[in-house]
């Protein structure tokens, strides 16, 4: 069934309107961004049937709720320049892209680049990789060279390099996380994307990973964990108080990312729940 615009502004507006608060509050948050609060973007994938159905109204609703940008997996069938056009009607910023390990080798490499400078876009994260790539030390070692070719390409384009977790990068590799392997073998320059839910699903500890790797947190992604169903950020077990401390600390974040993949409920009404939870906690 299709959304309709008014409906997906209307869920924009009602968050924005339970996000109210007096105006000498609102002083003081504004106070707060402008001393450095880290903006607060949404990976497109918690909300992708919407985004495939009809993604210029979800881009203003995303805007209206409150979010500062978004991270794109996938386009839409949409252009660089037409991707850019609706980001900038919203006021939103790209704040990542999720792409295949092969758009950034070769000759594929330029066209990526060129794609994410019309974004405006700095953040050129894979998503995810084919588990040989992280299943032997060597084979790690290997993959994280790429990584680093990578890095020192796109570098001198103002861009950087990452990788995404995933629950099974967590696997023990001769008695040690590949993730730990991976992130040891690449230079600074590779951005360490952790997926705070995905972390603990894979038997990870989030805590620990993000003080191991100071300095390479450039976005991290917010995902909630355990708790009920319906539970979104906030609502679970993830210790995230821990987590933003770390981030604004030592991690060198720049971006908080809300990803919400969670089957129970409705994705648009998801998304504004876990953005009004953060304001909660102060983000």
């Amino acid at each position: 069934m299709m959304i309709s615009r008014r409906n997906l502004l209307k869920l924009g507006a009602g968050s924005a309107a339970l996000c109210a608060t007096s105006p000498a509050a609102l002083f003081a948050a504004a106070g707060k961004r402008a001393r450095g609060r880290i903006p607060i973007g949404l990976q497109l994938y918690s909300v992708r049937q919407a985004c495939q159905e009809n993604l210029p109204p979800v881009l203003e609703a995303v805007a209206k709720m409150g979010y500062a940008g978004v991270e794109f997996a996938g386009y839409y069938g949409r252009t660089a320049e037409e991707l850019r056009q609706l980001l900038d009607q919203n006021e939103l910023k790209c704040c990542g892209t999720h792409i295949r390990l092969d758009t950034l080798t070769g000759d594929a490499l330029k066209e990526t680049v060129a794609f994410n400078q019309t974004l405006g876009n700095k953040f050129l994260i894979v998503s995810s990789m084919p588990k040989k790539l992280l299943e032997t030390v060597q084979t790690i070692k290997e993959t994280a060279k790429i990584y680093d070719e990578i890095a020192a390409k796109v570098k001198e384009e103002g861009m950087h390099v990452g990788y995404h977790a995933h629950g099974g990068d967590f696997a023990l590799v001769d008695g040690r996380p590949a993730w730990d392997i991976f992130f040891e073998s690449t230079c600074p320059d590779v951005t360490m994307q952790l997926d705070i839910g995905n972390c603990i699903g894979g038997g990870g500890d989030p805590i620990a990973t993000l003080k191991r790797f100071p300095g390479r947190s450039l976005t991290v992604h917010l995902k909630e964990h355990g708790g009920p169903p319906e539970a979104v950020v906030g609502e679970g077990e993830v210790d995230w108080k821990q987590v933003f401390e770390i981030c604004e600390a030592s991690g060198g974040t720049e971006w908080y990312i809300v990803e919400h993949e969670r089957g129970a409920g409705d994705p648009i009404k998801n998304v504004a729940r876990c953005l009004k939870n953060l304001r909660k906690m102060g983000k």
